[in-house]
This record gives structure tokens, C-alpha cells and sequence, in this order.
């Protein structure tokens, strides 16, 4: 085995996503509590300061208590290395999520056992089953009172149109919660709840024993051997090769907060979850075992260190090995870059690296040269698909408070709306800036990043718009028409591309009635299509 396999079998690249609430963030700590990466989470409270979460670094993140930008964040565990990517669970910020999991291999689902399956988890569960992402769940909150486990599988089934088999169950459920039974290797979990260490008392108990009476009580054994055998009965033997290609989802039961049931989800994590897999570009199949590199950018963000103003393009290795100081061309602006101090990430905390391999997540020093979905090679002309803006679902017009700092306020908002945060379409006559957004909050965020980041004040200015549509024609003439008949509900995103601006389903039905040799689009996916 070469080396660049035997790297590539190590690592383990996975996002955590989640309904906001359910404990993602938490989940996430626990496990770099696991790797070692971290001494003490950020839930523990130590002379009366709460430490805000590990993988929380913005301002306004750790004010709001959300996680709103996705983090890196990579350990070591069992000799594998794991790149964690933490997303935001506010579904304002559901974009920045969709595209972190096109960088992913796989996934684990947080779901919370008193709320069950929630509206957020549905729309993300959506892109896994688009890309037939592997999916592990974990029930988290085990130690409150929540639903009947069967009542949550028989949900997860239904909302999420997938099969599930659980490989640990739940011995009761919140006050009275004792521990979980792992059903494959046959041994039972007691629960301690202590969040601030690691605390479980592990034994191999066989269903039939009567040391499970002893430990358990009758009642509870009776009723975990009852549970068991339905579990036997009605679900199928959990099979490998099926998680790997989505078809089934292996559940766990456990409580983030209090260390439970985390390990047993790291250890199967571990043994199951796939190493850096295939992907497709809009040319051909990349395979993560080719000699030359190819990566694509999947997020950028600025003022990671707000004391330099700098922004971070993070990039995804999918084949090859990236090399510190090496010429890569970089396939949309058709030029050659380097990169002379290439990251890796601890949250916030980066490390510069010589080497970065398939599955790996490194940190570029932007100056501009990126947008998100750009594709580095090492020479050939191929691009990485399936990156795409959604149309927004709230538009508002940018005003400038402060006609002295307009240029800080354009380099702002250009570099926030790079960031995959929220769309920018300019609108003549007056090169008026509109922002469309899939979230309130997101005006909230860039109004505030605008201010306490590049010193601009601004304020919004809500418009009827309810749709934008990117629009095409095979006839450039008759694009030109449309364009100049429809005035000010034309806008121009950043690549320059025109965008039909709709004020309601009814306008946007009319204009495509009308106007059959234009395509509407929804995504910006046509573009890496028409590449």
C-alpha cells in the first residue's frame, strides 16, 4: 500500500447536522473531547464564566448562542484522522450547510428525543438523499422525558424516507434513564450523568443472564429483552455496504451533554463510516486514488482572526496530494496560483501544513481570487458540480448610512455574500445593491459584520420581491429584449449573470408563459451545466 493510500484510508471526513437545538454543537465538543483535541468542553462552567463552544468563533455566535458559520475542525482517534465539519442548525443559515455537505463523505444526524423529527432535519435529509450520503443517527437526550424510541424510529422511517436499524437501545428514558444495550456487541451501558467527564461503567451482559435482572432490575430487563427481540424480528441485520450507499442508517441513543453514549457512536463511526470517496465533475469521475490533485472551494470566510482582515477559502482535497508552494490552476479564472501557507483547522485555531490529503479540509489565504464551487488542478479542465445557490426567499435593498465609508461598505457586503451567507444582485439604474437571503437573520448577521468588521453602517429596505430566477436563452437578441422590456426587475448577480427579479409565483407563472424561449432557473446550476 503506498502512502498516499494508507493516508487516504485514514481519514474520515463527516458533517454534524441537526434541527437547531438538538445538540449538534455540543455532540461535536464531546467528540473532540474523545480525540483528545480538546481538555474540558465548552458547556462546563469554571469561575462563574461560561466558556462559549469550541467550534462558536464568530462575535455574533457566541452572543446569540447559534452556530451560524460552518467549522473545521480535525482530530485524531484510534490512528484515523478526523476532519469534522460543524454546520449551522438555524435554517436561515440552511445554504451554508447544503453546500458543506457536497465537501463531506458522510454524515451524522442529530435528532433530539423529545421534538423527534423536525422541519429543518427534513430539507437537510433531502440533500443527503440527493447525493446518497451515508447517514448515522444519534437520539440525543436521553435524559429527559421524551418519546417512545419505536414512535421515534417509526418517525425517522417516514419523514426522512429511510430505513433505519437501531445498534443501541435506550433502558427507560429521562429521570429513570439506566443506561443503553448495544446489540451487537452485547454489552450494557450504564448511564452516569456527569458533563463534565467521561464516566461509564461497561459490562458484558448477556439478554438471558440473570446478572441483567441484577444490574437493571426485572421489570427494565424484561422489558429490554421484549424491546430486542421486536428489534430482531422487525428490523434487518445491519449491513455495511448498505449504509454506505444511504440505503440504511444505523441509529444510536445517548445524551451529549452528560458523555453518554458518545463513544460507542465514535467507535462504530470509526469502523463503518467511509473513507474519501469518488466525485463527479461536470468532465468526468475524479477518483480519490489518481495521482494529480484536484480540490474544489466550498466556503470562504472572511475575518476568521479579526485582527487581520483576512479572508479563508476552504478547500476540499479530492485527489492527489495538495502541496504547500506548488502552482495549481485554477480552472474558471484559467491562471495558475500558489499558496505559500496552506491550514488546517482547530476551530478557530489554524496550523500550517506541507501536505494536505483526499478527505483533507485546508484553509487558503483568499485575496479575492476565489468564489464558491471553484475548481483547482493541476492543469486539466474539469470543474466540481453540484454547488449551487438556491433563489432566495427574502430580498431587501442595501441603504448606506455613512456616504463616507462607501467603499468599506462595497468591499463588506462583497465579501460577506462570498462568504455563500446570502446573494447580491445589483439593480440599475443606480447600481442599487439588493440582498436575498433564505433567513431574517442573515440581514442581521451582515448588518452587524458590516459594522463591527469593516466600520460601515447600513439599514434595509424590505422589497416585494418574492423570487429570483436566473434567465437564459439559446437567442442572445431575445435575452436582450426581455431584459430591456423588464427594467428595473432585472438584477445582476455577481458573475454578471441576469436575474429576473419575480414579485410573486403569479408574475413569475405569467413571464414564463408568455416568454417560452427563456429559461428560468431556480439554481445557479445551470452554469457549472453549461461550462
Amino acid at each position: 500500500m503506498s502512502t498516499v493510500e494508507q493516508e487516504i484510508a485514514k481519514r474520515r471526513t463527516f458533517a454534524i447536522i441537526s434541527h437547531p437545538d438538538a445538540g449538534k454543537t455540543t455532540l461535536t465538543e464531546k467528540l473532540l473531547l474523545f480525540g483528545g483535541a480538546i481538555q474540558t468542553a465548552g458547556a462546563v462552567k469554571s469561575n462563574k464564566i461560561k466558556k462559549t463552544a469550541t467550534s462558536d468563533f464568530m462575535e455574533i455566535e457566541k452572543q446569540r448562542g447559534i452556530s451560524v458559520a460552518t467549522s473545521v475542525m480535525t482530530f485524531e482517534y484510534n490512528s484515523l484522522l478526523i476532519n469534522i465539519l460543524d454546520t449551522p442548525g438555524h435554517k436561515d443559515f440552511a445554504e451554508d450547510t447544503y453546500r458543506t455537505l457536497t465537501a463531506v463523505d458522510s454524515v451524522i444526524l442529530v435528532i433530539d428525543c423529545v421534538k423527534g423529527v423536525e422541519e429543518q432535519t427534513e430539507r437537510l435529509m433531502e440533500v443527503c438523499r440527493m447525493r446518497d450520503t451515508p447517514v448515522i443517527i444519534f437520539i440525543n437526550k436521553m435524559d429527559r422525558e421524551g418519546q417512545n424510541p419505536f414512535d421515534l424510529l417509526d418517525e425517522l422511517e417516514q419523514k426522512l424516507n429511510l430505513k433505519v436499524r437501531p445498534l443501541t437501545w435506550p433502558v427507560n428514558g429521562g429521570a429513570t434513564f439506566k443506561g443503553v444495550y448495544h446489540l451487537l456487541e452485547k454489552q450494557m451501558y450504564f448511564f452516569k450523568g456527569n458533563k463534565t467527564k467521561i464516566e461509564e461503567e461497561v459490562v458484558l451482559l448477556e439478554l438471558d443472564s440473570d446478572e441483567l435482572d441484577k444490574k437493571v432490575g426485572e421489570r427494565d430487563a424484561a422489558q429490554l429483552r421484549e424491546d430486542v427481540e421486536l428489534i430482531e424480528g422487525v428490523y434487518e441485520e445491519f449491513n455495511r455496504e448498505d449504509y454506505l450507499s444511504g440505503k440504511i442508517a444505523p441509529v444510536f441513543f445517548g445524551s451529549a451533554v452528560n458523555n453518554f453514549g458518545v463513544r460507542e457512536l465514535l467507535e462504530a463511526f470509526c469502523q463503518i463510516s467511509p473513507f474519501p470517496i469518488a466525485r463527479q465533475t461536470n468532465v468526468r469521475l475524479v477518483e480519490p486514488l489518481e495521482k494529480k490533485f484536484t480540490g474544489f472551494i466550498f466556503k470562504i470566510h472572511a475575518n476568521i482572526d479579526p485582527r487581520h482582515r483576512d479572508r479563508i477559502a476552504f478547500l476540499r482535497v479530492c485527489s492527489g496530494v495538495f502541496e504547500r508552494g506548488k502552482f495549481y490552476h485554477h480552472t474558471r479564472l484559467d491562471k495558475d496560483v500558489r499558496f505559500s501557507n496552506p491550514y488546517s483547522f482547530m476551530a478557530s485555531a489554524k496550523e500550517v501544513i506541507d501536505e494536505g490529503f483526499p478527505g483533507d479540509v485546508v484553509g487558503l489565504y483568499d485575496t479575492g481570487t476565489f468564489k464558491i464551487g471553484d475548481t483547482l488542478t493541476e492543469g486539466e479542465n474539469l470543474q466540481y458540480a453540484g454547488i449551487p445557490s438556491f433563489s432566495p426567499e427574502i430580498f431587501k435593498e442595501l441603504i448606506n448610512l455613512d456616504p463616507m465609508k462607501s467603499k468599506q461598505l462595497e468591499k463588506g457586503v462583497q465579501q460577506l455574500t462570498d462568504e455563500g451567507v446570502a446573494q447580491l444582485f445589483t439593480v440599475q439604474p443606480g447600481n442599487r445593491k439588493v440582498v436575498g437571503t433564505v433567513g431574517e437573520l442573515q440581514f442581521e448577521v451582515i448588518q452587524y459584520r458590516l459594522e463591527h468588521e469593516y466600520g460601515a453602517k447600513c439599514r434595509w429596505v424590505p422589497m416585494n420581491t418574492t423570487r429570483a430566477c436566473w434567465i437564459t436563452c439559446e437567442d442572445p437578441k431575445k435575452l436582450q429584449e426581455f431584459i430591456r422590456l423588464k427594467g428595473t426587475q432585472i438584477g445582476y448577480d455577481k458573475d454578471d449573470n441576469p436575474v429576473f427579479l419575480a414579485d410573486s409565483e403569479w408574475m413569475l407563472r405569467m413571464n414564463r408563459t408568455n416568454n417560452p424561449e427563456i429559461q428560468f432557473h431556480t439554481t445557479s446550476e445551470f452554469k457549472v451545466m453549461a461550462d
